[in-house]
């Protein structure tokens, strides 16, 4: 790049950026990883792309030649500002190695008088909810698959928080299943809570830039991941969040991405959904409906992750505690809207080609999960744990280089079905 594209560009990299590695091994085998790199050229305070000047003297000397002695002072200006703004920013509460594994989970891991000031019940309410649900749902999985058990890691930070992981690898009917819980208190800059919600701007109101926002959140979330290509794989999050002064808001959704299309399973899955969306609001199951539809779109591929369910975020214009018994009443129907379609495709025959098509419709998955999922990049610019945060990608995935799947074929009709998302009930 020459120096005008240096100095007026905040990353190499556009957003996003797919980059591809080939590692060839000693056997001729061919492997393939895929990495996404996240920028936001746009953002003036990203956490991941480094300013321009940082670029200018990698480059060499001899393009950090050509800037005159006027610009070297205004850099000098700037690095002394950002210096004294580094000094008065408050503490990262979080990063990537601070988490401390215990060997016995504590009580509760929300504490009255961390992070910023807030909803202490509720933090604590919506935390024992997620401990019930992740316990039910493991065991219910556990059941399911008949011979995989769950292994679970907890650990603390020492500024306060901590979750647990529970992950299933290698079982008889999950190739991988997981469930994770998080209670997190940090700072996070202002772009990372634009990432976490849909109005990240007014959550922002008031601070000044390139200010950190104090901030409270716990959740849960899990992928599942099934062997067989019939047997659809699942996703669910319920999350709650505060932030300094006040605001507080609930968000998740369960959604479901099979390789196959079978009317009857998406019906009983919307179904189960729209009955709890009914009972708590009449409108809630055809905006959060349409919301997973608009949210799971794979942008470079003009086409959703799956087959959609409900995605919703922002939930504070009713009482918390009526947010609360919708999200709780969510959590507690995963088993009852997903274990039924694994039940009945778990020993389903299938073909090599079939596997196959399950392998890049993973595929898909991971480059949706890495590039677009909004917790994926929250995790990733708040630093927090790695493992848990990639824990929803499936072990095996497959990409083959433009394939198209031949008309009249059940993979053509997969495909008309998410490019153009269909109305289960």
């Amino acid at each position: 790049p020459n120096t005008h594209q240096l100095e007026g560009s905040r990353s190499f990299f556009p957003s996003p950026v797919l980059t591809i590695f080939i590692i060839i091994s000693s056997n001729m085998k061919i492997s393939v990883a895929l990495f996404a790199f996240l920028s936001a050229a746009a953002s003036s305070t990203d956490a991941f792309a480094a300013p321009s000047r940082q670029f200018a003297v990698r480059g060499g000397s001899a393009l950090a030649s050509t800037k005159d002695s006027k610009t070297k002072d205004v850099e000098k200006t700037d690095e002394k500002d950002e210096k004294k703004a580094a000094e008065d920013a408050p503490p990262v509460n979080i990063g990537w190695d601070s988490h401390k594994y215990i060997d016995e989970v504590p009580d509760s891991l929300v504490k009255e008088g961390d992070g910023p000031d807030g909803n202490y019940p509720m933090r604590s309410k919506f935390e024992k909810m997620c401990r019930e649900a992740q316990v039910s749902i493991t065991k219910a999985i556990e059941e399911l698959d008949g011979e995989g058990s769950f292994q679970e890691d907890a650990w603390i930070r020492p500024t306060g928080g901590g979750g647990m992981s529970r992950v299933l690898s290698g079982g008889k009917v999950f190739e991988k299943a997981g469930v994770n819980l998080s209670v997190v208190y940090g700072t996070m800059p202002q772009e990372a809570l634009q990432a976490a919600t849909e109005r990240g701007v007014d959550r922002a109101a008031g601070m000044a830039p390139g200010e950190r926002v104090p901030f409270f959140a716990c959740g849960l979330s899990s992928v599942m991941h099934p062997k067989n290509p019939f047997a659809p794989t699942m996703h669910f999050n319920y999350r709650y969040f505060e932030t300094d002064g006040g605001v507080w808001w609930f968000g998740g959704g369960t959604d479901i991405t099979p390789s196959y299309v079978d009317e009857d399973d998406m019906k009983h899955f919307h179904g189960t959904y729209k009955k709890i969306c009914d009972k708590h609001d009449p409108e809630y199951y055809k905006e959060f409906k349409a919301w997973a539809d608009r949210y799971f779109v794979i942008q470079h591929r003009n086409e959703t992750r799956g087959m959609g369910g409900i995605f919703f975020d922002d939930q504070n214009d009713k009482e918390p505690d009526e947010h609360f018994a919708f999200s709780k009443e969510c959590v507690n129907s995963v088993i009852k809207s997903y274990g039924p379609l694994v039940e009945k495709h778990k020993d389903d025959e299938y073909t090599p080609a079939q596997k196959e098509w399950q392998l890049m419709r993973r595929g898909r998955y991971v480059e949706f999960n890495l590039v677009y999922d909004r917790g994926t990049v929250f995790g990733l610019k708040t630093g927090g744990r790695i493992e848990s945060i990639l824990m929803s990608l499936p072990e095996t995935a497959r990409w083959e280089y433009n394939h198209q799947p031949e008309p009249g074929t059940p993979e053509a009709d997969f495909i008309d079905a998410v490019q153009n998302p269909r109305d289960w009930v």
